[in-house]
């Protein structure tokens, strides 16, 4: 069985939001739709969790990623993460976080049935880091490591792209991402729960970096019910790129459905 909605798309993918809490505060952050709800503090139980994830397997989801705020943040993460993981019919599950806190936590994560990860870092510098997201720059990174070593793969790092601020530094982070062996995803600004302003002030179309990826690749694909997003083999880095803004594709092909942290 497998859910249709009403556009006729066939849902696929389960987006579970955790908390809304998180212990960073990014500039651009739209935390999953729910930034308009930050005085709430209810969050769903384990078991909440997982009967949720359970029946949305029953009814053919077969991916799920755990989300925020900053999912980390939940002192039961290693029990959600065991209870998912043991739901029969289950393919694959995920997460997303700042990787502030990920170090100590992913050998055990990686031993609870999470098999990948995708860590949020959108420069290099200290500085700029700081920045954006308040600091920890070093305890990201150290979750990097912690991450490829315990077993996580793909390890991808979300690189967002903001003008006038990080523009120049893809060529520093597709350097990192090979020798940590990860994979690069450079993400589009969307103008979702930031001002104008800040969209307008920041806003980098990617189609300057595409272009010298495909000059560079040795082969180009693309991901049909990930938004037909292409994706970069370069030697020895795989780098993809998500154009969310303006894009048909990004809606047309969507199979996710989006649970939020209240339920």
């Amino acid at each position: 069985m497998v859910l249709i909605d009403s556009y006729g798309r066939p849902l696929l993918n389960l987006r579970v939001a955790l908390t809304k809490r998180c212990n960073l505060r990014c500039q651009y952050c739209h935390r999953e739709g729910e930034i308009f709800a930050e005085n709430s503090t209810a969050e769903m139980s384990v078991e909440e969790i997982v009967r949720i994830v359970r029946i949305a397997v029953e009814l053919g989801i077969s991916k799920v990623k755990l989300t925020g705020g900053e999912p980390l943040m939940r002192k039961d993460i290693v029990e959600i993460v065991k209870g998912i993981s043991a739901i029969n019919g289950l393919k694959d599950l995920s997460m997303t976080t700042n990787g502030t806190l990920l170090a100590p936590l992913a050998e055990e994560l990686c031993a609870s049935g999470l098999k990948r990860v995708n860590i949020n870092l959108p420069t290099l510098d200290e500085e700029v880091y700081r920045k954006l997201t308040g600091n920890r720059l070093d305890d990201v990174l150290e979750g990097v490591k912690a991450a490829v070593s315990a077993g996580f793969y793909p390890v991808k790092l979300n690189m967002l792209i903001l003008k006038n601020v990080n523009e120049d530094a893809v060529s520093a982070m597709i350097n990192f991402a090979r020798e940590t062996g990860t994979i690069l995803q450079l993400i589009e600004l969307e103008p979702i729960n930031i001002s104008e302003t800040y969209y307008s002030n920041h806003y980098k179309s990617l189609d300057e970096y595409e272009k010298s990826l495909q000059q560079k690749a040795l082969k180009v694909e693309t991901r049909k019910f990930m938004q037909n997003r292409p994706i970069y083999h370069l030697p020895d880095v795989t780098v993809e790129v998500v154009h969310p803004t303006e894009n048909t594709e990004f809606c047309m092909h969507c199979t996710r459905l989006r649970v939020t942290s209240d339920g």
